[in-house]
Formats: structure tokens, C-alpha cells, sequence
């Protein structure tokens, strides 16, 4: 598929990376969501839509769009995040530049390639007239962080089902991975170098953890693999300790990620850690170790014989795309919305570069992506 370059959706493509959307809570100073978030409720209310702006935390704005059928009907979501990673490194990163067929920006990819998606999609909805339901577009704030932005619009808003427009190259995404996040500290004694029977090397002890946990972590990419999201991990994420080089370290900081599979808690990785910490403490009573969770989301699978994955499998082949159902194995706001009793799916165009320092997406898939929303949400809202 081709793609002109006076293409309404890609025009509003190019001004949505040209908003510095950066995330505050991962850059200091980073500008938010407050200049985008008003842009996308121009947009909505330009195409007919009803528009709420509210703040899911002071000064970070979620935007939500409401177009009604004219009878009853279903309700679909769509829903897409505003924010953006930071920017460091990157020559130009809000002067959007198209080179073969593909946008180049921060956030072209991840998501403002699926968030002009939907926001087109709604507007030839409502040009056409949505005979029944109800579609909702949402724009969320700081999925790039904590999901605040998603936190606050399952409390206040509800769908029978809600596509998330993370970049999946198109494929239907039924499922992702999860993650938990461990904090581990080992305790030393600080001494001068030259004295080791008064020192005590936190490093070195942490060294003894960071080799049982590649131990399972191997053990983990052992297990059979789910069909969708593969098999659990961990990584190391990162490491701190030590003051000086003729100084003993009194104390090591390690923080480790471990990725999760449906049916694991999303704690999963804190009781792992403490039994390593037991073994180890049974070895040498001397050891000084303690563990502590810090975050974690679960992971999410559609519900298998929900209709949405279906419908929207059928739009695409309608459209010419031979559809295809996969996994992820990144986190997605579909987890917060699945939880809360929307079913979703994660759909959207793709590209290259993600949280890279040239980041793309590929225009033609940004077009599919609008025209199979168009017709799942006709499908969808009409009901069974």
C-alpha cells in the first residue's frame, strides 16, 4: 500500500510527534502531557466526538472522546498513551521527517503512529454515523512510567472491550508478559583496603547472588513455553556499591527485573529472591543480605473466545492484511484494562527503534491500522 503524502492520518501524524510529550516522571523537566493532550481533544471534538479532559495526576491530563451510536449497541475502547520515553541523543527528535515510506520521531512508533490511528478512525466513524453502541478513544497519560493515565480511566470509564494501539506490526495481540522488580542490598563493613580482617566486602557477596539468580534464570528459560508469551525471565538491571578503590564496600545495591507469565503473581520475583538469600544465609551465617519488592504489573491473555479478536481478525482480512494472532513480550496498559474487566487487545502499526535514538513507523501499517478500526468498530458496536 502506498502512501500519498497529503494523507490526512499522516498529516496529523506529523503533528503529534512535533509535540514534546516526553514523560516527566522518567526525565526531569520533561514537558508531559498537557500540550498533546489538548491537540488530541481538538482533534476529537473536530470529528463530532463529546470530550472530557481530566487530570490522572496534577498537570498530566488524560483525554477521553465519546461518540454515541443512534441505538443501543456495544461499547469498544480505543486506547492509546500520550507520553513518550526521553530524548537524549537524538538530533531532532519533534521534527517528524518522512524517508520511504516510513515517519521518523520520538514517539512515531511508540504509540502517536497507533494514537492517529484511532483518532482518524473516530472521525470516519462519526462521518459515517455510528448506527448503534457507543466508541470511546482515550488518550492516557504516563504508560511509559506507572500507568497513572490507565489507573484513572478504569475507575472512571467502562467498555464491553478496548484495543490498545501499542506498535505489534499489525499482528493481533492476545496476550503479554507481566513484570516484578526486586530490590536486593547486601551489607558490608567499610575498611581501609590494606585491612581485611576489619573489612567486609558487599560486593563481593553480592557477587554469590548475582550467580544464583542466573542460575534461575536459566531454570526459568528451562520451563515449556507458554504458546503466546514464551517463557519467564530475569535480568540484572542494575548495580551500585562501593566508595573508593582502597576502601572496602559496606554496602551493594542490585535491582533485577523478572518477566512474568499469566498465572504468576506479580510479586513473584520477591519470594524467589529470599529463597536464594536463605540458601546462601545457610551457607555462611555471615552473610548480610535482605530483599524487598519494589513494582510489578501482571501479565494479561484476552480471554479466548471473546468476539473482539475475531471481528477485528476479520477487518483486516477485509482490508487485504492477512491477519495474525501473537504475543508480547513487553507490558501494555491492556493488562490494566483486562484486570478491570475490559477485555482488550493490543493492535498497531510498526517499525523500528523503540526507545531508540531513531525511532520509526511504517506509514502504510498506520493507514491499515485506521481503516480495520473503522470497521471493527461499525462490527463490534453493533453487537452479536
Amino acid at each position: 500500500m502506498s502512501v500519498a503524502g497529503g494523507d490526512a492520518t499522516i498529516e496529523l501524524l506529523r503533528r503529534l510527534v512535533a509535540i514534546d510529550s516526553v514523560n516527566p516522571s522518567l526525565v526531569p523537566g520533561g514537558a508531559g502531557e498537557n500540550e498533546i493532550a489538548r491537540a488530541v481533544a481538538d482533534e476529537l471534538r473536530a470529528a463530532g466526538l463529546d470530550v472530557v479532559l481530566a487530570d490522572a495526576a496534577p498537570g498530566r491530563p488524560n483525554v477521553v472522546g465519546v461518540l454515541e451510536g443512534r441505538g443501543r449497541g456495544r461499547c469498544l475502547m480505543l486506547c492509546g498513551h500520550l507520553d513518550t520515553v526521553g530524548v537524549a541523543g537524538m538530533p531532532a527528535p519533534f521534527d517528524p521527517a518522512v524517508r520511504d515510506g516510513r515517519l521518523y520521531g520520538r514517539g512515531a512508533q511508540d504509540m502517536k503512529g497507533g494514537l492517529a490511528a484511532m483518532l482518524a478512525a473516530a472521525r470516519e466513524v462519526a462521518s459515517r454515523g455510528l448506527p448503534c453502541g457507543r466508541l470511546v478513544v482515550a488518550g492516557v497519560a504516563d504508560e511509559e512510567h506507572a500507568s497513572l493515565g490507565a489507573e484513572a480511566l478504569v475507575r472512571d470509564w467502562r467498555a464491553d472491550a478496548a484495543v490498545v494501539g501499542e506498535p505489534t506490526d499489525l499482528a493481533v495481540v492476545v496476550g503479554h508478559k507481566g513484570f516484578s522488580w526486586v530490590e536486593v542490598t547486601a551489607h558490608g563493613r567499610a575498611a581501609h583496603g590494606s585491612r581485611p580482617a576489619e573489612g567486609r566486602d558487599a560486593i563481593l557477596r553480592m557477587g554469590r547472588v548475582l550467580s544464583q539468580l542466573e542460575r534461575l534464570d536459566r531454570e526459568l528459560q528451562a520451563r515449556p513455553a507458554h504458546p503466546f508469551l514464551g517463557t519467564p525471565s530475569l535480568h540484572a538491571s542494575t548495580i551500585e556499591g562501593g566508595r573508593e578503590l582502597s576502601t572496602y564496600p559496606d554496602r551493594c545495591v542490585l535491582q533485577f527485573e523478572r518477566r512474568t507469565v499469566t498465572g504468576e503473581p506479580v510479586d513473584v520475583a520477591l519470594p524467589e529472591a529470599r529463597a536464594i538469600l536463605a540458601r546462601l544465609a545457610a551457607e555462611d551465617p555471615a552473610l548480610e543480605v535482605d530483599a524487598r519488592f519494589l513494582f510489578g504489573r501482571p501479565a494479561y491473555e484476552t480471554p479466548p473466545d471473546h468476539d473482539l479478536t475475531r471481528l477485528l481478525e476479520a477487518a483486516l482480512n477485509r482490508g487485504g492484511r492477512s491477519a495474525r494472532r501473537a504475543g508480547a513480550t513487553f507490558w501494555t496498559d491492556a493488562a490494566i484494562l483486562g484486570h478491570a474487566g475490559i477485555p482488550a487487545v493490543v493492535f498497531g502499526p510498526g517499525g523500528a527503534g523503540l526507545h531508540g535514538l531513531e525511532e520509526h513507523v511504517r506509514l502504510d501499517e498506520v493507514v491499515a491500522c485506521r481503516e480495520a478500526l473503522v470497521e471493527l468498530a461499525l462490527a463490534y458496536c453493533a453487537g452479536p
